[in-house]
């Protein structure tokens, strides 16, 4: 049988290859699931993406499956529960965000009926396909990250900046950041 070309950054272990072949790079239009990445994205910065994969559990159990109204209530005692879980990663500013950016997240919704439609506009509605032929060819920040990031940290969210935000955008299908010889960069471009 023969093998599956994939991104070669997925290579490293069967979850990461899980999580390219099934969920990275598929356009996302469900606030819960943008929350959920918003979460796991901000906990990842400056650590490998490996290490919050398998914490994910952690962070379902601990941040209420990703709910944001309730993660918005979280009160200083539901706080240091969390920095207790060796499930999560224990930085205190990184859980204070998340309950930050649970509220923030609410005024998204309020104000544009859904996280959805306030952060597909930074990409015209559609995902942008990058046509990528090497992974050298991948950067770390783009334009539409950029004014995303900057419109996020206007907004007051925090562990937004452009890096953690482009990563958000691939995770969620914003961009197709798929290599072109990659066996998912066809489909999911059929997803758009």
């Amino acid at each position: 049988m023969k093998e599956k070309k994939r991104c070669a950054w997925c290579l490293k272990s069967e979850t990461y290859m899980r999580y390219h072949d099934e969920e990275w790079g598929v356009p996302v239009h469900d606030d819960h699931i943008h929350f959920e990445f918003l979460v796991l994205e901000g906990a990842q910065a400056g650590l490998s993406w490996s290490t919050i994969l398998n914490k994910r559990k952690g962070y379902e159990k601990n941040f209420a499956a990703f709910d944001p109204s309730k993660v918005a209530r979280f009160t200083s005692v539901r706080i240091e529960k969390i920095l207790k879980d060796p499930g999560v990663v224990r930085n205190r500013l990184k859980v204070l965000a998340t309950v930050n950016n649970a509220k923030r997240f609410l005024e998204v919704q309020k104000e544009f009926g859904s996280f959805d439609a306030y952060i597909w506009q930074f990409v015209n509605g559609k995902p942008i396909d990058n046509k990528r032929k090497t992974l050298s060819g991948v950067p770390a920040v783009t334009p539409e990250s950029d004014a995303l990031s900057k419109d996020l940290i206007r907004r007051g969210f925090k562990f937004v900046g452009s890096t953690v935000i482009y990563a958000h955008m691939q995770a969620c299908g914003l961009v197709n950041d798929h290599l072109m010889k990659c066996h998912r960069y066809e489909a999911t471009r059929r997803l758009h």
